[in-house]
């Protein structure tokens, strides 16, 4: 076995949120590896849509992180490659009644409160910035700081960022151990073929954030969140923005595990329209749900009426990394010294990924943060009862471990081709 030292910094997770990491440690100086079972954007990462929203998110810390996170994007979008695909192409939330407008109104101006640009679109000015939409609804708003990036090739793009300063990537690797040294303090981690040293282990593993803290002796009630998205034939684009009804922001801050689904529509560079969004916590079946396909399908047609006379070429699903709070962990765990989190940012993690890897390495070389982590600190949670452990992880589908599972530490899925997806995925 060999051993890789000297590091400051061991990331568990290639997706974005851990090539976020990498990316602001190793152009911070800092040295960094990478470690993943999978390939680079092989879990969640890979079965999402790209989304960079601030429509989607009420007043508080985790909108504060969003604005962070859209300017960052910005500024990336200016230095990775262009088949990352950026778009600024702007969010349009649609009421179906006056009621659901009022309450969209009401969510709208906390919102402008804490920074977020938003306009009001009477029912005849919807049809002006979307002429496919279908008549009759209320109204809504335009957000026009809500973006895109194709989520595969943005964090393959972003990845190799990290590793031009600096970083190494080692793929195919399970963690099968986080190493400690006197007082429970994490020194490093294990893999099948390596031990990698360091004084600080970032937790980047998204739906298996709660197994890789096991190891660490810590609790973090991470669980996944079933979601389907449907893709059509390729199209003209037709679809403008990221189309949504006013019930997605509820559904998004719901905690029920029953199914949930609110629907999303847009278009994209390469033709085809994704339908989304669903919210399910069902552990993780992987099975195809065709109550929910055609669920999704119908609010997509009653939203574009057009879109009834579109075939539906495939479905893929992923799962989202839900806590209960619907705030992720970010930033050091005091229950074990040396151990940093970043997971847990359920859908949001593509749009939340700049700002938290500012914020992790901020933590880590003990600086002043660009945004208040506090609320995202993981020692929210503490060391409960071990049969609410044992009961949340039944809930995933998972074995009810306390310390040391046999996992690794990275996200889930198997990364597939999605209709956003350029030929190069690999960094």
């Amino acid at each position: 076995m060999l051993t890789r030292q000297p590091l400051d910094v061991v990331i568990v997770g290639a997706g974005i949120v851990g090539s976020a990491c990498a990316y602001y440690a190793a152009r911070s100086g800092l040295s960094v590896a990478v470690v993943d079972r999978g390939p680079v954007a092989g879990g969640t990462t890979g079965a999402g849509e790209g989304n960079l929203l601030v429509s989607d998110k009420v007043p508080g810390p985790e909108l504060d992180l969003a604005l962070l996170s859209s300017a960052l994007w910005r500024e990336l979008s200016d230095r990775l490659p262009p088949d990352i695909e950026y778009e600024t192409k702007g969010g349009l939330v649609v009421a179906a009644s006056e009621e659901s407008l009022a309450q969209l109104t009401a969510t709208v101006r906390d919102q402008r409160a804490a920074g977020v640009e938003a306009h009001p679109v009477t029912p005849h000015g919807l049809t002006g910035l979307e002429p496919h939409l279908a008549p009759g609804l209320a109204g809504g708003f335009h957000y026009p700081q809500d973006a895109q990036v194709q989520p595969a090739v943005a964090t393959a793009r972003l990845m190799r960022a990290a590793r031009d300063a600096g970083a190494a990537l080692y793929s195919g690797e399970e963690v099968t151990a986080v190493l400690t040294g006197p007082g429970g303090a994490v020194r490093g981690v294990r893999t099948g073929r390596r031990e990698l040293h360091a004084p600080a282990v970032v937790n980047a593993a998204g739906t298996w954030g709660g197994e890789l803290a096991a190891m660490a002796g810590v609790r973090l009630p991470v669980l996944p969140r079933r979601g389907f998205v449907l893709v059509t034939e390729p199209l003209p684009r037709l679809i403008r923005h990221k189309v949504y009804a006013a019930e997605y922001v509820a559904d998004v801050s719901s905690g029920s595990a029953a199914l949930q689904t609110s629907v999303v529509v847009e278009g994209t560079p390469s033709g085809p329209v994704l339908i989304g969004a669903s919210r399910e916590r069902v552990g993780f079946d992987r099975s195809l749900s065709v109550p929910v396909l055609r669920r999704l399908a119908a609010q997509a047609a009653a939203l574009f009426p057009f879109l009834a006379d579109v075939r539906v070429l495939r479905a893929y699903h992923g799962f989202r990394p839900y806590l209960p709070d619907h705030l992720p962990a970010i930033g050091h765990d005091s229950r074990a010294p040396g151990l940093y989190h970043a997971c847990g940012h359920e859908g949001a993690g593509i749009g939340l990924a700049p700002a938290t890897g500012q914020l992790v390495v901020a933590a880590i070389r003990g600086e002043e943060p660009a945004a208040e982590a506090g609320p995202f600190s993981p020692d929210r949670f503490g060391q409960h009862e071990q049969n609410e452990q044992h009961h949340q992880l039944a809930e995933s589908g998972r074995p009810a471990v306390t310390r040391r599972p046999a996992g690794s530490g990275h996200a889930e899925e198997p990364r597939r081709r999605n209709p956003r997806q350029s030929r190069t995925e690999s960094p």
